[in-house]
């Protein structure tokens, strides 16, 4: 009992330290679609329960916490928006990510798993999409889109020019992971202006090896092995346009890779356009 009530006063401060109190969004989104809502957080209620979501996924399910509850904070948190869609029948979040547009200060989440100086150096504002997740029982395909959706709204809102971040995969060996990127590679998902190499902390063990071993064409079974690795999320963000920045990083602490995915402005709103209209068509007589 006294352990719980220490870690409660020990979150509750951190949150106060950071003046969570004094939080306000940069960029306001706030769209009524069906039974959910599309927003960026603005009450510190909404704040909490996007980082209970993201405890549920990124300390539970990736992590195995023995906790039943908690939340997923970091010191970029209170720098950042965050999108969150809130299902209005229950009250749920069932969905957040974090939107950091940091013109004047990169401190990004991304900067400690990967170089991100050919990034950085290309003109136009940039936001690190980071810590996306989606509330098990809400894992399809609608979900996805309405985060998407949000994601489109802000850009567009702030004039990015790009937006990238780690796109985790749950797979744990190098063999999978050298695996999948020749996958990648054979996709012409690799763009050399945005190569990002990991850092020496998040280079994966025997990854080169691996790499090796797959300079080669993929046969069907190993295409096919690759697909079945990619989780829906990530899916989508290839059907967008975005393009990898090379070899992935290896997340030790919660036991999975990370590709750095990079979408530029102009790719997104073409794949919106291209949607919007063939709904259109769909709903004609």
């Amino acid at each position: 009992m006294i352990q719980k009530v220490t870690e409660a006063f020990q979150e509750y401060y951190y949150l106060r330290l950071h003046k969570i109190h004094r939080f306000e969004p940069k960029i306001s989104i706030d769209q009524k679609i069906g039974s959910f809502r599309l927003k960026t957080a603005d009450q510190i209620d909404e704040l909490k329960k996007a980082f209970q979501l993201r405890y549920e996924v990124f300390q539970k399910e990736l992590k195995g916490s023995f906790k039943k509850s908690g939340w997923d904070i970091d010191h970029h948190d209170f720098q950042c928006d965050h999108l969150i869609i809130v299902d209005e029948r229950t009250g749920q979040i069932a969905a957040t990510c974090r939107l950091h547009l940091n013109p004047s200060m990169p401190d990004f989440y991304a900067s400690r798993e990967f170089n991100l100086d050919r990034i950085l150096r290309t003109d136009g504002l940039k936001i690190e999409l980071g810590r996306a997740c989606i509330k098990q029982n809400y894992r399809r395909a609608l979900v996805i889109s309405l985060l998407w959706r949000g994601l489109s709204e802000y850009i567009n809102k702030s004039q990015a020019q790009l937006i990238f971040g780690c796109a985790s995969i749950p797979i744990k060996t190098p063999r999978e992971a050298a695996l999948l990127h020749r996958y990648f590679y054979e996709m012409r998902k690799f763009t050399p202006e945005y190569l990002c190499p990991p850092t020496l902390a998040y280079s994966m063990p025997d990854f080169e090896a691996w790499e090796a071993h797959y300079k080669r064409s993929l046969t069907s079974t190993e295409k096919f092995e690759a697909q079945s690795l990619i989780p829906g999320l990530f899916k989508q963000y290839l059907e967008m346009g975005a393009c990898l920045g090379g070899e992935p990083a290896w997340d030790e602490e919660f036991g999975c890779i990370d590709f750095l995915t990079i979408l530029d402005r102009e790719n997104l709103n073409r794949y919106f356009w291209k949607r919007r209209n063939s709904e259109q068509v769909s709903t004609q007589p």
